[in-house]
């Protein structure tokens, strides 16, 4: 690998030894192959990760902010050329700027019904990022991850389900579900990680409740 930073460059290797959580296990039949690409890169404030803040009027995960990424092509190469694909289509990144570390384990959405493949890369050649695709994509974020590990903007928030897990407040986004359960896994493995109020738990907004549950 070209330029690739010593704390990325292991991160797949050691995420593939980590089980998967028992709820986001894929089933053995059926569910939508997906892949989302973790961008990871050398910004102004130091390491950073692209962020996409979804469309409200998005079908799925509408509002939310996330990984670029989506469902598989049958002309992509696998996981891999979707991830790169989607960035492309969603923020206008070029897949030549970006050295590919590895993949992630496959991790199942249920309310989507997608087997998610993260794919994670290096950003060894940065270019300007914008909503390429407005139906889809309301903003593009690059957030340092100095920011994301931050106690003051990390906590907990619970669905009305009773459900709760990590979440991120920053450049006025509020990263939860998926995105943030990813996020948190692998900053953690990066060794970014700091300690962090954990019985901080808000409940999820109820704005946000409704896009998600649409």
């Amino acid at each position: 690998m070209t330029d690739v930073p010593a704390w990325l460059a292991g991160v797949a290797d050691k995420a593939r030894r980590t089980p998967v959580p028992l709820g986001m296990r894929p089933p053995r039949e059926g569910g939508r192959p997906a892949a989302v690409l973790l961008l990871f890169g050398d910004g102004p404030n130091g390491p950073d990760i692209l962020l996409i803040q979804r469309s409200s009027r998005g079908r799925n995960h509408a509002g939310q902010p996330a990984f670029p990424g989506g469902g598989l092509d049958p002309e992509d190469d696998g996981p891999i050329g979707a991830a790169l694909r989607e960035a492309a289509e969603e923020t206008g990144v070029d897949p030549a700027g970006v050295e590919v570390v590895g993949t992630l384990p496959e991790l199942y959405l249920a309310h989507s019904d997608n087997r998610v493949t993260p794919v994670v890369g290096w950003w060894h050649t940065p270019c300007a990022v914008h909503a390429a695709s407005p139906d889809e994509v309301a903003s593009v974020e690059r957030v340092p991850i100095a920011e994301l590990v931050d106690p003051a903007n990390r906590l907990k928030l619970r669905h009305v389900s009773g459900f709760h897990g990590p979440a991120f407040r920053v450049r006025g986004l509020l990263v939860w579900g998926f995105t943030a359960g990813v996020l948190d896994s692998v900053l953690a493995t990066c060794g970014f990680e700091v300690p962090w109020d954990r019985s901080r738990i808000e409940d999820l907004p109820p704005d946000v409740v409704n896009l998600a549950a649409r």
